[in-house]
């Protein structure tokens, strides 16, 4: 075995103190009435429904009181959540936004960013966004609450005016498009506000620099909430495409239509399960055209809504970034830049009673030349333990060259708390895979480790990774094998 080391090293950062650690609540109201999602929060429903304004400062000045007002209310439908959100500014200071697209980045212009732990888990959540254009942006927390997926997109609505001294949003979330625990009468719920002139950004639960909006371990609390009314549960979505031609004036006319079918249906609150037949992918948005001048592939995400639905479970270890991928949904469906049909699909997700639970199984069939016909599937369990850390495994079988013998399993191991020393945050996760083809020869295993401290006065993280020069998993992406990487 040929190993290299790749060492990246940066300096520990100098923080500021953590906010105060109470949990803030806000009762939602029983909406009687449908509110008109249109920005202006002038329904009769708003009048009577409890509000917090008491958003505070996470930059520049952390835990300062905020340069202008933040008002926001909720009202509770059988179906849906609706948010009412006026945000005001201090005299003088300028509405900064520009984007107009959805799930354009919004960091650097004025918006509201609102988070649903829809478990109480600590480990799980949706994001939800709104600039004063009325561009929307939604996304999923992954990896414990260090990140998010933003090629995620479910059914919402939101819309916002504009007046003198400010903007205001209503933003209505149908619960269809969440999955959710039964029984829970409160969600975690987290606020924050971007004030963009000011380079200003509030929160109202947690408002500290160590913690990231997305921690919902750290969120406050929706209160009042009733038990929505889901109904079937199912959709249907077919499709139908028309074409056809001939390659020459002397071949036979060649049919190119094709009809394709997506299902989906809610077994509960907790769990879906997903269903494709022929499935056609036109919709997909296209990849951001690179340039590789490197000789290891690129990683491009995912974009497809079978496989973005329900994609934090499949989150695998603590650190590995791209270095590791164990399961990669791009080896499905797509093949040395082409297309591979997909004869038919299953998916079931969700989460019951601290156990987290994915299964994909997917078949394809054959293209040109290319021996692709394959069937492909996917376990990922994960159990919560100990209040913040986690238990989990993978396994995956098929290849999508139909090679044979092909599997990859392995554990993970996350030990993670929000009051070491206090109210300090620590991290701790191990993590093992190995890889089966007839193919490969050498080493197939890979292993690694991450410590992280992300606290005030020090911001101290150390990760490993051991990649075997034998390492390739058939349904993952690993750009390098043979080697040590080692970031601290």
């Amino acid at each position: 075995m040929v190993s290299r080391w790749i060492y990246h090293a940066t300096l520990p950062a100098l923080l500021v103190a953590t906010g105060p650690a109470e949990t803030p609540e806000l009762r939602a109201a029983i909406g009687t009435t449908q509110v008109r999602i249109d920005g202006r929060l002038d329904e009769v429903a708003w009048t009577a429904t409890d509000s917090i304004m008491d958003l505070r400062q996470v930059e520049p000045n952390e835990n300062a009181p905020a340069s202008g007002r933040t008002i926001v209310r909720v009202v509770v439908t059988g179906d849906a959540l609706v948010f009412g959100i006026r945000s005001e500014y201090a005299p003088g200071t300028k509405t900064v936004t520009f984007a107009r697209e959805r799930d354009a980045p919004l960091q650097n212009e004025d918006h509201v960013r609102l988070i649903l732990d829809t478990f109480r888990d600590g480990r799980s959540g949706y994001v939800f966004a709104v600039n004063a254009n009325g561009a929307r942006y939604d996304a999923l927390v992954n990896s414990n609450g260090e990140g998010e997926n933003s090629n995620w997109d479910t059914a919402w609505q939101a819309a916002t005016v504009r007046f003198a001294g400010g903007w205001s949003a209503e933003i209505r979330i149908p619960v269809k498009s969440l999955l959710f625990k039964p029984g829970l009468t409160a969600w975690g719920f987290n606020v924050q506000r971007r004030v963009q002139a000011l380079q200003e950004t509030d929160r109202w639960a947690s408002p500290s620099k160590d913690i990231k909006i997305t921690q919902t371990r750290r969120a406050g609390l929706l209160t009042g909430l009733p038990s929505f009314d889901l109904g079937f549960g199912g959709s249907i979505r077919p499709s139908v495409t028309g074409g056809g031609g001939r390659d020459s004036g002397i071949t036979k006319f060649q049919d190119r239509s094709r009809v394709s079918l997506d299902m989906t249906q809610r077994f509960g609150a907790n769990t879906l399960g997903s269903a494709t037949a022929n499935t056609d992918f036109a919709e997909t948005e296209v990849d951001t055209r690179r340039v590789n001048l490197t000789r290891f592939p690129l990683f491009f995400p995912e974009k497809r809504t079978f496989f973005l639905e329900g994609a934090d479970i499949f989150d695998f270890g603590a650190g590995l970034g791209q270095d590791v991928v164990p399961f990669f949904t791009r080896r499905i469906g797509l093949l040395e830049g082409k297309q591979v049909p997909i004869n038919a699909g299953l998916k079931l997700n969700g989460r019951y009673s601290g156990m987290n639970f994915g299964v994909v199984s997917v078949n394809t069939r054959e293209v040109d030349t290319l021996r692709s016909a394959s069937t492909m599937s996917v376990v990922r369990l994960t159990q919560n333990v100990l209040g913040e850390s986690s238990l989990g495994l993978i396994a995956t079988t098929g290849d999508p060259l139909g090679r044979t013998g092909s599997w990859l399993a392995g554990p993970d191991v996350t030990f993670r708390t929000s009051h070491f020393r206090g109210n300090k945050s620590f991290l701790v996760g191990v993590w093992g895979l190995a890889v089966g083809r007839e193919d490969l020869r050498g080493d197939r295993s890979a292993a690694g480790f991450k410590v992280d401290y992300p606290n005030d006065l020090w911001d101290v993280t150390a990760k490993y990774k051991r990649i075997g020069d034998a390492f390739d998993p058939s349904l993952g992406f690993v750009p390098r094998a043979g080697v040590h990487v080692a970031d601290v």
